[in-house]
């Protein structure tokens, strides 16, 4: 097999066609709506999404709104009810004309060619893979074995999320495509947050895109998967998605009303050129360098929410720096009983003493979220994960991204984000993280002897533990053995 993967690579001089954004948004419906709104001045209407219910609704708004154009790019679309239900109305979308833009990052595409390749199957639809795998496409680590002599350029993956209506709204923030996501599995589902953005900012979110679509690094899902037959693609399940308060993209702009909060705003995006980077990338391909000066410029409060905080020798300097200026830092990520990634967990708990012996405040997500906060409705008997992405600096300027905290955002994987400098916005952000921390979190702080104490902060019941709460011996025992082979930078 190892002999075999030196024969396969990448296709070479693919046929695909350049295409751009909508240039003239303000000719649609969806266009002349958010001119109606527009408060000018430069400024960008933005609004959260908080729950799952409404994010999936309002990708569904802005899908059947469509009348020109709609670019979509995440790093997973999963094959689940929701991602079904989506591409069902992006499908539909095409049926009514609209030119639809699919790229995906092929990471997580293994063994699903056939339902991207029927997708792109339409006369107006187009699906590319960011960074494809060149061979033994249905199952990951067939993928890895075929790709072995490339695994510098596979190592790097496009992380953005980014749905854009005719060129007028988009969505972005954290959320990828799936059940999960959209608080819809009966298992496990993710606290994400998300925004509806509208205004100038808009068609700078979708140069961003053209410049992915575009770029050397994505093939036309036909040029890497094996053809399929033409066949009847199935109806996604319909339709039950969500009702009342959840619908309200949709209901505002059937009434031509559309409630945003109009700021300032400025796109942070990597750039496709980052993914060639197999050393530290340049300055100008990644974001990472815009979030610390971000950071740096706080001179009394910053908020990190990640759901993976692997902050590094770097990041520790920078925070005492922080601190040492009389900057108070507060983190939110996720404990080890509710990370999706215990590995991840790992490389970030290296750092949580050093972290506490310098006054920052940790509060790790518990797997079971109280039931006195219901913004994230509904979770219900599910366990929570972290998945939300953003920084809060002075309760004046907020970020919200696809960029965790940790090295691999920052210098290997492609990420895209929105910074707003609005005190109403920062207020709304800083109210999810109370939400949470209020019944939702564990509380750490450091002993007498700087060994870490967890307290579950419900006042007349807390809770303490002296390792990592609801985990079990061997859980830490077994990550303990794996942390050497599990290098900071791969986190």
């Amino acid at each position: 097999m190892l002999l075999l993967a030196g024969c396969v690579g990448l296709p070479k001089h693919v046929q695909k066609n350049p295409s751009e954004a909508l240039r003239w948004p303000d000719t649609t419906a969806l266009g002349r709506i958010v001119g109606h709104a527009d408060r000018g001045g430069n400024l960008s209407g933005i609004r959260l999404l908080v729950s799952g219910d409404e994010a999936l609704a309002s990708l569904i708004a802005l899908a059947d709104r469509a009348e020109r154009t709609l670019d979509i790019q995440y790093y997973i679309i999963h094959q689940d009810e929701s991602a079904q239900l989506l591409l069902h109305h992006l499908r539909v979308a095409a049926d009514r004309g609209v030119r639809v833009r699919v790229l995906v990052d092929d990471l997580n595409t293994a063994g699903e060619d056939r339902r991207f390749m029927h997708l792109g199957q339409h006369a107006n639809v187009e699906v590319r893979l960011f960074n494809p795998f060149p061979g033994g496409r249905s199952a990951l680590w067939t993928r890895i074995v075929a790709s072995v002599s490339e695994i510098p350029r596979i190592n790097h993956r496009m992380h953005n999320k980014l749905f854009v209506s005719d060129n007028a709204l988009a969505i972005t923030g954290g959320r990828n495509i799936g059940d999960q996501y959209f608080t819809r599995d009966l298992q496990s589902n993710f606290i994400d947050l998300d925004v509806v953005a509208a205004g100038p900012i808009v068609a700078k979110l979708s140069a961003s895109f053209d410049a992915f679509w575009n770029s050397k690094y994505a093939y036309p899902i036909a040029s890497v998967a094996a053809p399929v037959h033409a066949e009847t693609v199935p109806q996604a399940l319909e339709e039950n998605v969500v009702a009342g308060d959840s619908n309200w993209l949709a209901h505002e702009l059937d009434a031509d009303d559309l409630q945003l909060t109009w700021v300032p705003a400025t796109v942070l995006a990597d750039k496709p050129g980052k993914i060639a980077s197999d050393v530290v990338p340049n300055g100008e391909d990644t974001i990472a360098n815009n979030i610390a000066a971000l950071m740096r410029s706080a001179q009394q409060e910053v908020i990190v929410i990640s759901p993976y905080f692997v902050p590094g020798p770097d990041g520790v300097a920078l925070m005492r720096e922080l601190v040492g200026r009389g900057v108070h830092i507060r983190v939110l990520t996720n404990s080890l009983a509710s990370t999706d990634s215990p590995l991840v967990h790992n490389g970030y708990a290296r750092y949580r003493v050093a972290l506490l012996k310098l006054g920052v405040e940790l509060a790790e997500v518990r797997p079971k979220l109280g039931q006195r906060r219901l913004r994230f409705h509904p979770f219900k008997s599910s366990n929570a994960s972290l998945h939300a992405k953003a920084l809060v600096i002075d309760q004046r300027t907020v970020f919200i991204g696809s960029m965790n905290m940790d090295a691999r955002s920052a210098r290997t994987n492609s990420e895209l984000g929105l910074v707003m400098r609005s005190s109403e916005l920062a207020r709304q952000v800083t109210s999810l993280l109370d939400d949470v921390s209020a019944d939702g979190s564990y509380t750490l702080a450091l002993d007498r002897n700087d060994h870490i104490v967890w307290s579950s902060g419900e006042p007349g019941a807390e809770k303490m533990w002296y390792s990592d709460p609801e985990t079990t011996r061997a859980q830490r025992f077994i990550l303990n053995i794996l942390a050497p082979f599990a290098p900071e930078e791969l986190l």
